[in-house]
């Protein structure tokens, strides 16, 4: 007789996970947020003030504590990880800075973005110090692989971002297209943050190319769950509005699966509320009832089960401790968050 786990059940132990591996790297991030806050000080006032307000307001820090929990788990007992993490986290606060002056966010879990505080330029122009710093560290450590990765993971961020230019109120956007620009634009980083953390191990070849895979699909994990999200009410407890990425006419993975099962009526109406971004009351509602009738809501998320036990295959060669398990479980963590 099989026996039934209720969702509450799996988001228990989903942020049980995360508190799980947040404990295990507790020490060294103490170290990495003592390297965000020097290598956020500049005498141009505006730069801390702008970059502080970001990075303080309460992300979960999930891409360092990966770069620390890979090293980890690769056996490296240095220090060269907790700025490696610290560098990881300025790339990606610089890439949240562009992000939410392009989609002309105002919310960001809960509070007033960086742009609707102090404006575009001031936004764009901090986000390019922090990718600086970010080069910076990457420079000090020493490592050419290290600097290759990170740099290349960079610039891969900036191609998934233009990318994702390309596919908006585009309906006859493809799902292969759309998961071009997710690997780009989020997997890509969280491939690099745990990579490193071989790299600095000197654990070379086989474990870290499963910490890139494993890296990878959580990233990919990460994104379509964020799709889902927005037409959530799941995203109001975040500090977000239901519904942005549809009034913004991104095209994510729930919109391309309903607009394909839908028949021309809907079609027609997936055209003009994203292609035209002519929206009237009600087309939210509406847009949120196809993606039910048309399961592409639950679809996305099984997408994201699939990729995700990818993920877990990749750590299956580590040796099965704490710090695999709590790797293991954060899959489970990304994906509960849809419930």
């Amino acid at each position: 007789m099989g026996v039934v786990i209720s969702f509450e059940e799996e988001q228990a132990k989903a942020e049980t996970a995360l508190a799980r591996l947040t404990a295990l790297v507790a020490d060294d991030m103490v170290k990495v947020n003592q390297t965000i806050i020097q290598k956020m000080q500049s005498p141009v006032a505006l730069i801390p003030q702008l970059a502080g307000h970001l990075i303080a307001s309460g992300g979960k820090r999930l891409r360092p504590m990966l770069t620390l929990a890979a090293s980890r788990m690769c056996g490296y007992e240095g220090i060269r990880h907790a700025e490696l993490a610290a560098c990881v986290e300025f790339i990606h606060s610089a890439t949240l800075l562009h992000d939410d002056v392009v989609d002309e966010s105002d919310l960001r879990r809960g509070l007033e973005t960086a742009n609707a505080v102090w404006g575009n330029k001031a936004s764009v122009l901090v986000g390019d110090f922090l990718f600086s710093r970010s080069f910076e560290l990457m420079v000090a450590d020493g490592s050419l692989e290290v600097l290759a990765i990170l740099s290349n993971a960079s610039s891969v961020i900036a191609e998934g971002e233009v990318m994702q230019l390309t596919t908006a109120n585009d309906m006859d956007t493809t799902e292969d297209a759309y998961m071009q620009v997710i690997v780009a634009k989020t997997a890509a980083l969280f491939a690099a943050a745990c990579e490193i953390g071989a790299v600095v191990a000197e654990k070379p070849g086989t474990k870290q190319d499963a910490l890139k895979s494993y890296g990878k699909n959580l990233g990919i994990v990460f994104q379509l769950i964020d799709d889902v999200l927005d037409f959530s009410a799941e995203q109001e407890k975040l500090g977000k509005s239901v519904g942005d990425d549809f009034r913004e006419g991104k095209v994510t993975l729930p919109i391309v699966l309903a607009f394909r099962r839908g028949d021309t009526a809907e079609r027609d109406f997936w055209r003009r509320t994203i292609e035209e971004l002519d929206q009237k009351d009600g087309d939210l509602e509406k847009a949120i009832d196809l993606m039910t009738r048309h399961n592409a809501l639950h679809d996305t998320v099984e997408r994201a089960r699939h990729y995700g036990a990818i993920a877990k295959d990749a750590l299956a060669i580590f040796p099965d401790d704490a710090t695999r398990k709590a790797m293991t479980d954060i899959v489970d963590f990304c994906i509960n968050r849809a419930y």
